[in-house]
């Protein structure tokens, strides 16, 4: 048997004060594409931790550059136990700066919508909160280590190796991403994105249209070949968000782009469909094709480790009465470069709510005590795996 039933029953009666700390961290607008307010926010974030935590034993903050900073903070495992705990956490949002004056965030009943109180701020709050009830009932953990990053939803190019280093160095890495319903996330699709910008020759449709090389007309054509290159059966899905071209109604373009997502499980796939767009040509000489692929995340698939560890997963929901399932989805997260290395990582274990980016996104406040709960136990019973 785990503690985890007793994390449950100390954290509900402390739910309130988890509110009022996620109302203190949503108020800290942190738009991913600003980095004023993400440097103005991080000590903010900091602040809240060390409050309900004491100070840490090991501090590093990194530089984000343009992005957001990313700030590492280890507070000390009982004694006698060696190894650390991952808790993974971003601190960035989708939602723009002036959202929180319309939309702050508000309750109805069991229910707290408000820009990222699921993604992910419910999450950090969690994390805080976790460790702290372990360490208020005694309940021996090994060191856990909170990782902050602020460019998750822009593709965490400032994140990643920190992500990587840190999961190399750990027992398990858990990410409080929002639950898909309460049950943990094990598989994410990676994500492959591809631009193509076709250049062509401008002239005056109706007074000199031969001259001309219609940019938009040869895109057009090339669009039905970048989304055959779909394969259901495999898991891979090509989506063209965007498309913009030409300068006015009655001139022959000169130039049209595309911006093309792509969602695989295969690692194989990514090189597949990459392979094939930067193979595309156009049928018209005169016109010039760019394409340019960045592969964003790979894919996310449990390591045989994410397997014995989901199994702590159903003890501890076994101990809190209930059963946690397991499931694949569509987004993608940190997760998927810790993934990727073959680390274990358990994620999907954040708020369970509904509508991340969305004017809905909401968690409901009775998930907060057994989502912080399910965290705990998988800890405590790291603890008891790393003392024999």
């Amino acid at each position: 048997m785990t503690r985890a039933a007793a994390v449950h029953d100390h954290t509900q009666a402390h739910v309130e004060e988890m509110v009022a700390d996620l109302d203190r961290l949503v108020r800290l607008e942190t738009p991913s594409n600003r980095r004023d307010l993400l440097e103005a926010a991080l000590p903010e974030i900091e602040r809240y931790a060390v409050e309900r935590l004491g100070a840490p034993a090991a501090r590093v903050q990194h530089d984000g550059g343009s992005r957001g900073d990313v700030l590492d903070l280890t507070w000390a495992g009982s004694p006698g136990l060696v190894g650390t705990v991952l808790v993974l956490c971003h601190y960035d949002t989708v939602w723009p700066e002036g959202t929180v004056a319309c939309w702050p965030l508000t309750r109805d009943g069991d229910v707290l919508t408000g820009p990222g109180v699921l993604d992910m701020k419910a999450g950090i709050v969690q994390a805080v909160w976790m460790l702290r009830a372990l360490r208020e009932l005694d309940v021996p953990h090994p060191s856990v280590r909170l990782l902050l990053t602020g460019d998750e939803e822009i593709g965490s190019v400032a994140g990643r190796p920190h992500i990587e280093a840190a999961a190399a160095e750990s027992l398990v890495t858990l990410i409080p991403e929002p639950s898909a319903a309460g049950d943990v996330k094990v598989q994410r699709k990676g994500m492959v994105f591809a631009d193509l910008t076709v250049r062509g020759v401008e002239s005056h449709a109706g007074l000199d249209p031969d001259a001309g090389a219609s940019a938009v007309h040869e895109l057009a054509g090339l669009i039905p070949a970048v989304v055959a290159l779909a394969d259901r059966e495999r898991g891979t899905t090509v989506n063209v968000g965007v498309v913009t071209g030409g300068s006015g109604r009655n001139v022959v373009a000169g130039v049209a782009t595309c911006e093309v997502d792509v969602r695989v499980q295969d690692p194989d796939e990514a090189r597949r469909v990459a392979d094939a767009l930067e193979a595309l040509a156009v049928s018209d000489s005169r016109c010039t094709l760019e394409v340019v692929v960045d592969h964003n995340r790979p894919p996310m698939n449990p390591s045989p480790r994410t397997e014995e560890i989901l199994e702590l997963v159903r003890r501890t929901a076994a101990d809190l009465g209930e059963t946690v399932g397991t499931q694949a989805v569509g987004g993608a997260s940190d997760g998927n470069f810790v993934a990727a290395l073959g680390l274990p990582v358990i994620d999907g274990l954040g708020g369970i709510g509904a509508g991340p980016h969305a004017r809905h996104e909401h968690i409901t406040v009775s998930g907060l005590p057994r989502q912080t709960a399910l965290m705990a136990g998988i800890v405590e019973l790291l603890a008891t795996e790393a003392r024999g």
